[in-house]
């Protein structure tokens, strides 16, 4: 059985995360791998409208768990009272999967990717003293001076994504 990989995706609000996770998504599809994705919400997620049979079953039926079937897709919604760490999440329902990117949960302890944009905060979440600064892959930054004890990939750089790709791969956690 292959074995599943994971890594994260974070940086501040709009940044630029799930742009980055979707572009790490296609790279590695482009290379043959199943790639399933986890993003982290700080509100709860509705993803349903209200009053639809769906919603209706989940909500006012009290069902621990309503699939959603339609022409191409589905959706699983599920009542889990605590909140599950992504290592959790992925083993319950990611099986097959090569890689699972994480979008957000900065504070889980798995392999680290940062998105830095100078127009968005003056420094990055990334800083050398803190007790998981280990856990950084890579940091990619349209800053040009930024400098980290962890790579450094700058957007303007030439095979930036590729090169981000083969990092993200051979350093993310296997689980």
């Amino acid at each position: 059985m292959a074995e599943t990989r994971i890594i994260s995706v974070i940086g501040q609000k709009q940044a630029g995360k799930t742009t980055l996770a979707i572009a790490l998504a296609a790279e590695f599809i482009r290379k043959g791998r199943r790639v399933m994705t986890i993003k982290h919400a700080r509100q709860p997620v509705e993803v349903d409208r209200p009053g639809s049979d769906s919603y209706r079953l989940f909500h006012e039926g009290k069902s621990e768990r309503t699939l959603l079937v339609g022409p191409g897709t589905h959706a699983l919604f599920a009542r889990h009272p605590e909140e599950s760490d992504p290592v959790t999440l992925a083993l319950r329902h990611f099986e097959g999967a090569d890689l699972v990117l994480v979008e957000g949960w900065e504070s889980a302890r798995l392999p680290k990717i940062e998105v830095f944009r100078t127009a968005v905060a003056p420094a990055p979440i990334f800083r050398a003293t803190l007790p998981n600064a280990g856990e950084w892959i890579a940091l990619v930054t349209d800053d040009d001076r930024f400098e980290a004890p962890c790579p450094v990939l700058r957007f303007r750089d030439t095979m930036w994504l590729q090169l981000l790709a083969n990092m993200a791969w051979e350093k993310a956690k296997i689980l």
